[in-house]
């Protein structure tokens, strides 16, 4: 057992920072009753974190001590290992727009993938599934756009694309425009206006 399990953080420390570890991935360091034992015991000493059913991800070491990896990291991983397109929610896209001054409390992700929580360190992380149109975009702001009015919803969402026509490039405004037939009615309208009055 314990040669698997210096295997197993062998691998894991090959990882980046935050990446998610299934044991499906360790199949080749033992059977799957062995490798789940032995991630078992790693939780138990601390050498892993279990952050959901079946998923665990390496503590970060600092010299404050060891604590969990970010949790932004840990979603692009979960996202390019599971193959999912995972976006931060409309409340946080409209934050770092500079359409409120809200900043959300909760961690949550829009995710192509299904509902889930995962516990990163102290923190809840929640990931909602959402139509494919709000995960248009990811790591765009023609997509934090998209998110950010469809939180905001049809009441608010003028006044929003007003003020960020004079905060982005007329090239981010364009590409929104782009898929105004995947959007709903009234945003496509919104994005509309917008571009009949710039």
């Amino acid at each position: 057992m314990q040669t698997i399990a210096k295997q197993v953080l062998e691998y894991v420390a090959e990882l980046p920072e935050g990446t998610p570890l299934v044991a499906k991935e360790l199949l080749h360091l033992g059977g799957r009753a062995a490798v789940d034992q032995v991630l078992s015991r790693l939780v138990k000493r601390g050498a892993l974190l279990r952050v959901g059913r079946g998923i665990y991800v390496l503590p970060v070491e600092s010299r404050f001590g060891t604590h969990a990896p970010s949790t932004s990291k840990m979603v692009e991983g979960l996202a390019s290992q599971r193959g999912e397109t995972i976006v931060p929610h409309g409340a946080a896209a409209a934050n770092a727009l500079g359409l409120t001054t809200q900043v959300p409390m909760k961690a949550i992700y829009l995710t192509s993938g299904r509902n889930r929580r995962l516990k990163v360190g102290a923190q809840t992380v929640e990931f909602r599934h959402a139509p494919i149109w709000q995960l248009i975009f990811p790591g765009r702001p023609a997509g934090e756009v998209v998110r950010a009015l469809a939180w905001l919803g049809p009441e608010k969402a003028g006044e929003a694309l007003r003020k960020l026509r004079s905060k982005l490039q007329p090239s981010e405004l364009e590409e929104v425009a782009s898929v105004r037939a995947r959007l709903p009615t009234w945003m496509a309208q919104e994005v509309s206006a917008l571009l009949a009055h710039g």
